[in-house]
This record gives C-alpha cells, structure tokens and sequence, in this order.
C-alpha cells in the first residue's frame, strides 16, 4: 500500500509570495482582503474563474496552485488574516 504524502500550503511554491506582495503593496493588499472578504461561495466563484484564465493564459504552475488554495475556506480565512495583519503592521 502506498502512503500519500499530504500536501499543505507550504508545499506550494509562490504561495507566500503574493501574501508578501500584499504587505508591501497597497493596492494587492486592497484586491486581496476584497476578495478574501466575500462569502465563501461568491470567493469561490471568483478564485475558479481566476484559476480558469491563469489556465488558459498559460501562468506559472505554482501561482495557479497558489490561487487555488484560496479555495478552500480555512486557508483564505488564514490568508485574510496574514494581509489584514501586515496591513496594521505597516501604519
């Protein structure tokens, strides 16, 4: 029997990169908690949409895993968390 090994979001390469960018840039950090902060199902919505271009465009595999994670609920309300921190943190 094979384990499978799981896999989390530190796993997925590029996933702290754009939390970063949202701490230093104002304007990724105001699209990100905007969209962070909507209801599960309309975030969801929209991150699939989002995944759907970055597919068809042709985007980095690991940026579009990256957006991906925002689909699950717990790992956006993380990340929603991280951005709105960095944001106090700077001011």
């Amino acid at each position: 029997m094979t384990a499978l090994a799981t896999r989390s979001v530190a796993d997925i390469d590029g996933f702290v990169g754009p939390l970063k960018a949202a701490c230093a840039d104002e304007k990724i950090n105001a699209t990100l908690q905007r969209l962070l902060a909507m209801p599960d199902a309309r975030r969801q919505g929209l991150v699939h949409a989002w995944i759907t271009d970055l597919l068809i465009e042709g985007a980095p595999r690991e940026f579009t895993q990256a957006v991906a994670c925002l689909l699950d609920d717990a790992i956006a309300e993380r990340a929603y968390e991280a951005i709105y921190q960095c944001r106090r943190d700077t001011n």
